[in-house]
């Protein structure tokens, strides 16, 4: 027990860096077991053996709360990719290993390793663990793509813009791993502090040691020996209460439990200089999908211009069987009884950025955008209900309706909303890629005092930039 303190102090020393509270603790307890050996001194070995018991129970649970804050936050690193598909080399190698301006080979269902430009290829991508926007980005030709996204559906031919160091995924993990970097007022007061404070108690103990028993030497001619076990003892139990460790660990692990305990309930704090920041909070700004929504798709309302909705919907469900867009998974969740019904799909075609095409039972189905009822020739119409993304049905070339499929708003977004309102928090502001129909209607739903729609990453970022020099600001009206 003890091994690794006294090692931090020895690494101290080495380092040029020796006043820490493991210098300290190592002097303490290497002085009591020492102690015993002077001339009329008595042993002080359970001395030595406690003081490094309650200095390790301490380590043991700061290492406790940091254990528990990183892996509350571990799941963030998922969105590092693993392996890039260098097309000129016809092999697989570390992202890190590929140069700007290389063509890259991105396959349905792997995540992009850097950020780049497509040179071929149409598809969608799943966006969620950068943005929190749930419905994918459909991409071609000359779109750019981030590092961190799930390709969806088509064969993606990009040519790489940024090397892995400088790509959007690796920027958002280094921000993650250094977060701890970022310290408190009181963290940085407490560190200048020790450097200071430790050197002085140090100087201060040895003059305890040496002083007294000098001056008791000179003024009452006493053994400088005998007293010099007496004095030392008491040097040391000041080198162990004058310790600043518990200043020096419980502030950081404070701030660092804080950070881990947010991160628990999806909060990630970028430092603990931004927990200081928290106490003065009067706006708090919020990204809609994920967070004040469920990040998942359900069918809204059905409107169809020929059969009934049931019809409509189940047709559409058919259709959507095999493909794992998030809109599919909603139009199956709206159907249940599709995989009971009995019906026949067969000769599915996917179009990238358009939609869906099959056959089921002996009609012929489309399901999908307005390019893609462009594409087959159906007449298809707007949809007065603007409350969420817009799916367009045509059966054998002719338009049958449109399904209406909205992103949830989570039960308990409205009572956060109210609770922060009570807590003085003046100004609720929504950023969201959504439409400015539908971040209307969640904004007055939940009632917010700001929305901005429509935004790329890029744009939410220019939000705070912007902020209080004069940028567009949109009410709700609530």
């Amino acid at each position: 027990m003890g091994h690794d303190t006294l090692k931090e102090a020895v690494e101290g020393l080495n380092h040029g860096e020796p006043f820490n509270e493991h210098f300290l603790m190592a002097v303490a307890t290497i002085g009591a077991l020492a102690i015993g050996f002077l001339p009329g001194a008595e042993p002080q070995f359970p001395e030595a053996v406690f003081v490094m018991l309650f200095f390790q129970v301490g380590e043991l649970f700061e290492g406790y709360a940091e254990g528990q804050s990183r892996r509350s936050i571990a799941h963030l690193m998922d969105i590092r990719p693993d392996v890039a598909h260098v097309e000129k080399e016809e092999r697989d190698v570390s992202p890190a290993e590929v140069a700007v301006g290389s063509v890259i080979v991105i396959r349905p269902g792997e995540r992009v390793p850097l950020d780049g430009v497509i040179m071929e290829g149409s598809s969608a991508l799943n966006t969620v663990a950068l943005t929190g926007e749930s419905m994918p980005r459909e991409v071609t030709v000359g779109d750019e793509v981030v590092s961190g996204c799930v390709n969806m559906s088509g064969v993606l031919r990009v040519r790489t813009t940024k090397s892995f160091g400088e790509s959007t995924v690796s920027k958002i993990i280094s921000l993650v791993e250094n977060a701890s970097e970022h310290k408190s007022k009181d963290e940085a007061f407490i560190t200048r502090f020790a450097r200071i404070y430790t050197p002085i108690v140090v100087a201060a103990a040895v003059l305890l040691a040496i002083v007294p028993p000098a001056l008791s030497s000179l003024i009452y001619h006493l053994p400088f020996s005998e007293a010099l076990p007496t004095w030392l003892y008491r040097a040391l139990l000041f080198l162990v209460v004058s310790c600043p460790c518990a200043l020096v660990i419980s502030v950081p692990l404070t701030f660092f439990g804080g950070i881990g305990g947010a991160s628990r309930k999806g909060i990630l704090i970028k430092g603990a200089n931004y927990m200081d920041v928290l106490a003065k909070v009067n706006t708090v700004v919020f990204d809609k999908t994920g967070t004040l929504t469920h990040g998942q798709f359900a069918v809204e309302a059905v409107h169809p211009d020929q059969y009934d909705e049931h019809q409509l919907l189940h047709l559409a469900a058919h259709v959507e069987h095999f493909t794992t867009h998030p809109i599919g998974a909603a139009l199956r969740d709206a159907y249940p009884d599709e995989a009971t019904d009995g019906c026949a799909v067969s000769d599915v075609e996917e179009v990238a950025g358009h939609g869906i095409r099959a056959r089921v039972g002996d009609k012929v189905v489309v399901v999908g955008n307005t390019k893609m009822m462009d594409a087959v020739g159906a007449q298809w119409h707007n949809c007065d209900d603007d409350r969420g993304t817009v799916i367009h049905v045509a059966i054998d070339g002719m338009y049958a309706g449109h399904i209406v499929i909205n992103d949830k708003i989570k039960d308990d977004s409205r009572e956060a909303i109210s609770e922060l309102q009570k807590l003085g928090i003046g100004r609720t502001v929504m950023l969201t890629g959504d439409r400015h129909e539908v971040a209307e209607h969640v904004a007055q739903t939940l009632g917010l005092s700001e929305y901005h729609a429509e935004l790329l990453p890029t744009d939410k970022v220019a939000y705070f930039e912007k902020r209080g020099t004069g940028c567009e600001v949109r009410g709700t009206g609530g």
